[in-house]
């Protein structure tokens, strides 16, 4: 004995039994409420979402005579008359269905219209129902034109598609088109347990929320799936062997590969890929699932109340709600293009299992702190990073440092014979180099004497002396962190790249040596009165513009600020959190953009006043995650209170006006380098081109 399959039986018989496609029903049941009829009508959608179906209902409303055989032109079709039955039965002569895709040729669609000229037989109208229109070939759509643009009164065309791109514009433009759209998951899942209940089948919430969503918007591959899932489970629809039966991954390894990415835990992602093989999950399966459970995870970071409005219905939920938290907003949306890029790529690797691991892993290697870091030898000097916030005093420090040579050496003769260093050539004055020269131009990385170094430091932190000679005479000073004259320093690759560049009649009007007018910045520790920061340089993370007089704008404006032990101790402690990949994307921007203006301990509770110019930082979510890292840098519960207001002082202007300094280093070295002097001296009419020199 066989049975009619689900979704034959469940077929919608009339506009009212439709699900999904409100904006097609209410546009044809007016349409024939209205006697507004067009002659052809185009329905274009994906598989299994109701273009024949349509198609059925509106012959039926088209021939519909009523119970009593008195009716007409209806859009609640009675399905009990003669042509309602047998359209149903697919035996009413007056409705034909034509596959264009085994009859694409003109000689069936000649054949077809051929038939137009003889009025109906039974019905009111004949209606030629031709399915997958768009695989006829030109000349058969040829054929059709003139008839489709005018056909008699009782013909009555309905085309379908699952790619209205092929069809012809000449054909869409004689159509009423109309977009079935695939069905979402919710109003499947309805449908099926609708169905599942007159059938009298058991079934889970979990088992239909599987099927609806493996059915990717196609109510005929929920039915049929359904039918499947029915023999599979013995007559019953039970979640755990939907699952084993689709191949869908529990969402417990989801969680797990989410969470080991979150702790940078790398043995724990190799243990959930182990386990997939073994279990016999698909792998491609798994991203999907993984993608759509950061897919919610993102929608609840963006959106904090969805957390709160939890549906108790759907056990997937609160689990990512409580894994949102997990990740940064940044952090997730790049993960998930990582998994939908890297379903593409699993046919690529030598099988999908591990591919599979090698996208995880590369979460893992994208994740900041993730990485391992790679080894150093013993006595190097780490490099602070480009976005890592500094004091102004440190950064100067460590911004001459870098310009150290790596050991003192000694420069080849220049050639006039001379040896030419910083402190026996005097620096000659824009006015007095030469006019004239051979074009040439030079790039140069030079090393220079210890000396010379010592001078560039003294430039970039007090701005008080010569660059020619050590601003001490025993020992630096305690505030600067210099390395002994002997240090090997592998960071003096740091010193800069220089253009030497000579002109034939003279430098060009207007042209700017970037000699400087010699002023410097006074001591960053004196106490002279505080000065407002302008607006341009708050928070802008940048250095100076390329080609500019190497000044200290912003080092010199922090200078004049009064000594502030809570600025000071709120950038070691963002240099502190970013060191340990505590802080990320907006949260790290909060950091480092914000000004401590209060601080006070209260027991084991610390609290932190902040105030920051942007007012997009102040969230409630960066300001959470910010309170998370700083409480595991302070080791001690801490509660911050974020305003938007003016701020100065931030380690963001710390970490420019550092980088000002190390600028402002680069160009003094360069300039007073025995082999640029030797160089200047010997072409007349070189120059440095201004903005050349660029620290590494």
């Amino acid at each position: 004995m066989t049975t009619t399959v689900l979704a034959r039986k469940y077929r919608p018989a009339s506009f009212e039994a439709m699900v999904g496609q409100g904006h097609v029903v209410q546009a044809l049941s007016n349409a024939l409420t209205q006697q507004r009829l067009h002659h052809a009508y185009l329905f274009t959608g994906t598989r299994g979402v109701g273009k024949t179906t349509v198609s059925r209902i509106l012959a039926k409303s088209l021939n519909c005579t009523g119970p009593d055989g008195q009716g007409g032109i209806t859009a609640t079709p009675c399905g009990q008359c003669q042509p309602c039955r047998d359209i149903d039965a697919g035996r009413f002569v007056d409705y034909v269905e034509l596959d264009a895709a085994s009859n694409r040729g003109v000689d069936e669609i000649s054949q077809l219209l051929e038939q137009a000229v003889y009025k109906p037989v039974v019905g009111r109208f004949k209606v030629y129902m031709i399915d997958e229109v768009h695989m006829l070939s030109n000349t058969a759509f040829n054929a059709m034109l003139k008839t489709l643009e005018e056909p008699p009164e009782y013909l009555k065309f309905v085309l379908a598609t699952t790619d209205p791109q092929k069809v012809p514009v000449t054909v869409l433009s004689r159509c009423l088109q109309f977009n079935l759209r695939p069905m979402a998951a919710q109003t499947v899942q309805l449908h099926l347990a609708q169905v599942l209940d007159h059938e009298g089948i058991a079934h889970d919430p979990g088992a239909l929320r599987l099927l609806s969503r493996a059915a990717r918007g196609s109510m005929r591959d929920a039915m049929s799936l359904a039918d499947q899932a029915i023999a599979f489970g013995g007559g019953a629809l039970q979640e755990d062997a939907v699952r084993h039966m689709l191949g869908s991954v529990d969402r417990q390894h989801v969680q797990r590969i989410i969470e080991a990415v979150a702790a940078g835990d790398g043995a724990g992602l190799v243990a959930a890929v182990d386990a997939l093989r073994a279990l016999g999950l698909s792998a491609s399966g798994t991203l999907e699932d993984l993608a759509a459970g950061l897919q919610r995870m993102a929608v609840v970071q963006a959106v904090p109340a969805m957390a709160q409005a939890v549906d108790e219905t759907d056990p997937d939920a609160q689990t990512w709600t409580q894994l949102a938290p997990l990740l940064a907003q940044d952090e997730t949306q790049l993960f998930y293009s990582l998994c939908l890029q890297g379903r593409a790529e699993l046919a690529l690797a030598p099988d999908e299992y591990s591919g599979l691991l090698m996208l995880l892993l590369r979460l893992l290697a994208f994740k900041p702190g993730g990485g391992g870091a790679s080894p150093k030898s013993e006595g190097s000097v780490a490099r602070p990073t480009a976005t890592e916030p500094r004091s102004v005093v440190t950064g100067a420090a460590q911004a001459g440092r870098a310009a150290m040579p790596m050991s003192a050496q000694t420069r080849s003769p220049s050639p006039s014979g001379a040896s030419l260093t910083p402190a026996s050539v005097p620096l000659p004055a824009p006015s007095e180099l030469p006019r004239s020269g051979l074009g040439a131009r030079v790039a140069a990385t030079p090393a220079v004497p210890q000396a010379a170094t010592a001078a560039v430091v003294s430039v970039a932190a007090q701005g008080a002396r010569s660059a020619a000679s050590a601003p001490w005479d025993d020992a630096p000073p305690e505030h600067l962190d210099v390395p002994p004259p002997d240090m090997d320093d592998e960071a003096s690759a740091s010193s800069g790249m220089a253009h030497v560049e000579a002109w034939e009649n003279g430098p060009p009007p207007g042209f700017d040596d970037g000699w400087g007018d010699g002023a410097a910045a006074a001591p960053l520790n004196a106490p002279t009165p505080s000065a407002p920061v302008p607006a341009a340089a708050v928070g802008t993370g940048s250095g100076p513009a390329a080609g500019s007089a190497p000044t200290l704008s912003l080092s010199r404006q922090l200078a004049e600020l009064p000594p502030d032990p809570l600025s000071d101790r709120w950038a070691e402690l963002v240099v502190q959190m970013q060191a340990q990949g505590l802080i990320t994307a907006l949260v790290r921007e909060l950091a480092v953009q914000s000004q401590c203006v209060a601080q006070r301990q209260e027991g084991a509770l610390s609290i932190w006043h902040l105030q920051v110019p942007r007012a997009s930082l102040c969230g409630d979510m960066h300001k959470d995650r910010l309170t998370q890292a700083l409480a595991q840098v302070l080791g001690c519960e801490a509660q911050l209170h974020v305003a938007q207001g003016a701020a100065v002082n931030t380690p963001a202007q710390r970490d420019l006006a550092a980088r000002e300094a190390r600028q402002h280093a680069a160009e003094a070295l360069i300039e007073g380098d025995a082999l640029v002097r030797g160089l200047l001296a010997q072409y007349p009419g070189a120059r440095i081109v201004p903005g050349s020199v660029t620290p590494i």
